[in-house]
């Protein structure tokens, strides 16, 4: 092995849970916190735990109901235009009964064999 470009390695290293836990191991850093270790987590344990730091559940509700708010005044608004509409599309009925037809459009001719 080269000397001097390895990393210096702590046999004695510890890694402390937030739970209390000391852990002792080896390692390249001297001393490792964590939120969570084998001590206390769910999976390990058996026990649910709720984890909710940040507040995340409860951002995830509010946004979830302003979601649903929003989606109710789009339906709301889509009944009152469609309401709207109704009566708007019988005008426009009766206009296109009153105005005069229309020419057809001339067919276009097939192109020719041997000519772009």
């Amino acid at each position: 092995m080269k000397k001097e470009i390895h990393p210096k390695y702590y046999s004695d290293a510890q890694i402390i849970c937030s739970c209390g836990n000391v852990i002792k191991t080896g390692s390249t850093v001297k001393e490792m916190k964590v939120e969570i270790c084998s001590a206390c987590h769910p999976f390990y344990t058996g026990k649910k735990k709720m984890m909710d730091t940040t507040g995340r559940v409860d951002r995830f509700k509010k946004m979830a109901e302003k979601t649903a708010q929003k989606k109710e005044a789009a339906k709301k608004l889509a009944r009152n235009a469609s309401r709207s509409d109704a009566s708007g599309a019988k005008a426009d009925k009766k206009a296109a009964e009153e105005a005069p037809a229309k020419k057809p459009k001339k067919k276009a001719k097939p192109a020719q064999p041997g000519k772009k």
